[in-house]
């Protein structure tokens, strides 16, 4: 059993069937890709697993528990985070008041900014969001406004601010799309040390074989809404049903 089981999952959109019949199995303390061409897919299945959308039928479980019914803040607070494919972030703040956000947030959903007690004092909640962006290289950036910075650095940000709510799994949608190889290069890196570090369970969606091959230790592929293959990176190399599902022709 995977830290994150789907089982059976079905969701239709009117006329258009966006997931037929399928089955993922996450293992805890591992990076799963899961890849396809356009229309396969696997936005759909990510919206499944953080509440976004519900199956039509299927089970989704997250560390024994169902999501199916809850809502993103109570997924959230299951332990499971999401990196969106456009950066998630307040331009119009700080970097270090972007990480203050989710550093005062409480259980109940409300925020401490917004006039609610925290259980940490203010100094121990900006150490705390101080040591978080030293962690993903970005202390010195503390005092820059969000919106100046480049796309690689706002997706940094991000990272930590999931992060630093200590999440169990973390979903990354299009982690690197729009970003310069340098910048691609270092958020591959940056995923390897918070995974060696928080021995974090890593599920991400990607169109860059560079990233995938980079990271992932099992991948899985979809197309037309149904997996056609799930292994590993080196079988999943060449494999014939991939390269059909991507070339649209069998090898």
């Amino acid at each position: 059993m995977g830290i994150l089981e789907v089982k059976d999952v079905n969701k239709r959109f009117g006329g258009l069937q966006a997931l037929g019949k399928v089955n993922l199995s996450v293992a805890e303390n591992t990076c799963h890709a899961i890849i396809g061409p356009n229309g396969a897919g696997k936005s759909t299945l990510l919206n499944c697993l953080v509440g976004k959308l519900i199956p039509d039928t299927g089970s989704v479980m997250f560390d024994g528990q169902s999501v199916l019914g809850r809502t993103p803040f109570e997924i959230n607070q299951m332990g499971i985070s999401r990196v969106f494919q456009t950066p998630e972030i307040f331009g119009d703040l700080t970097v270090m008041e972007n990480m203050l956000i989710p550093c005062f947030a409480k259980r109940d959903g409300s925020f401490a900014l917004h006039g609610i007690r925290s259980v940490m004092s203010e100094a121990e909640l900006r150490d705390q969001a101080e040591h978080m962006l030293d962690e993903v290289n970005m202390l010195d950036k503390r005092n820059m406004h969000s919106a100046s910075m480049s796309r690689g650095d706002k997706r940094r940000l991000e990272m930590a601010m999931c992060l630093v709510q200590n999440p169990k799994l973390l979903l990354l949608d299009e982690p690197t799309a729009g970003m310069a190889r340098a910048d691609t290069n270092n958020t591959i890196d940056l995923l390897k040390e918070i995974k060696e570090k928080r021995n974090i369970t890593i599920a991400i969606i990607e169109h860059d074989m560079h990233v995938v091959f980079s990271l992932a230790e099992r991948i899985t592929v979809l197309a037309q809404g149904t997996p056609l293959v799930e292994d590993t990176p080196e079988n999943i190399k060449g494999h014939p049903k991939v390269k059909e599902a991507y070339l649209g022709e069998a090898a």
